[in-house]
């Protein structure tokens, strides 16, 4: 209990004062717009370059962790398409667009702006580097496929090369991939040649990369503020289920019964797993000109819900 006290709560807490600022009217629309773009572009970013950039490879080697994240990640995301009994309507079934949207609200794990935080919180400094990964993941694997998927549905003439190629240039412009990419090679041109990157270097991503957990927080809980109203109850409670129970539930079997990794790495693993919906297919629901109201609502549900499940995970895990 004394670890959900100190790790957990405070977490929820930052989330629930942005919250209140939104519904007090302290920060409006433009400051979770601004703070965003701040985390997304500049605190994220260089708190997953100091993540990678000291890194000992020998450390990281746990090819065990990657298939269990991924494949509870990637089976949720396809079970969310294998049932879909509210998918029926006049003239048809949703698009494969729609479907891949709720495929990233049931599968897309707020591992950027809660889950670093909460892991290095609950497990040590130590769950940064796992938790940065998942973050990686969740951009280059998850998100990217579902882009794709969206692209060839809404194209009017749907080339798969054509369509990779775009997602391959949107990723190549995504400072949470490139960020981290760079620390990377900062680490292997420390192992090989011996060049450490200078002191002011660090200090400078050590300054931004200390104001992402905060800011970050803050944002998720202005834009939960902010979330429409939805009536598809059943979408909502199917998609909430999906990231809460089943993803977690997936991805306890693959960790801790199929591959092997530390325990600190299968902890954040499936604490990850657990975590709420990230506002990454809200994101694209606005890109995309999809319905964008389910979205919302499943990303407040979910994050309210996690208070409960993810504190039970967490001392139950510790």
């Amino acid at each position: 209990m004394l670890i959900v006290l100190n790790a957990v709560i405070p977490i929820f807490a930052i989330i629930f004062t942005g919250y209140i600022c939104a519904k007090a009217g302290i920060l409006g629309p433009g400051a979770t717009d601004a703070l965003n773009k701040f985390v997304v572009w500049l605190a994220l970013p260089a708190l997953l370059f100091q993540a990678m950039a000291g890194i000992n490879w020998r450390e990281i080697d746990h090819p065990g962790f990657l298939a269990a994240y991924t494949g509870g990640m990637m089976l949720t995301f396809l079970v969310s398409f294998a049932h879909l009994p509210d998918a029926a309507r006049v003239g048809g079934h949703k698009r494969l667009a729609d479907r891949s949207i709720e495929g990233l609200n049931a599968a897309y794990a707020n591992t950027g702006f809660i889950g670093i935080p909460l892991c290095v919180a609950a497990f040590g400094a130590g769950a940064l580097v796992p938790s940065a990964i998942a973050t990686i993941l969740t951009a280059c694997v998850l998100f990217a496929g579902a882009i794709t998927l969206i692209e060839l549905d809404l194209s009017e003439t749907p080339r798969l090369a054509s369509t990779i190629g775009r997602v391959a240039r949107s990723l190549m412009r995504n400072p949470l991939l490139v960020a981290p990419v760079l620390g990377a090679g900062c680490a292997i041109g420390h192992a090989m040649l011996g060049v450490a990157l200078p002191g002011p270097v660090l200090r400078f991503t050590a300054l931004l990369a200390a104001a992402a957990s905060p800011c970050a927080l803050v944002t998720i809980g202005l834009f939960l503020a902010q979330s429409e109203a939805a009536r598809d109850t059943g979408v909502i409670l199917r998609l909430v289920t999906l990231k809460l129970l089943v993803q977690p539930a997936i991805t306890f079997v693959l960790a801790f019964r199929v591959f092997e990794m530390p325990v600190m790495w299968a902890h954040t693993a499936l604490v990850l797993s657990a975590l709420p919906i990230g506002t990454g297919p809200f994101m694209l629901a606005k890109l995309y000109d999809r319905e964008a109201a389910v979205t919302s609502r499943a990303i407040l549900v979910s994050t309210v819900i996690s208070v409960v499940t993810v504190s039970a995970l967490v001392a139950v895990l510790s």
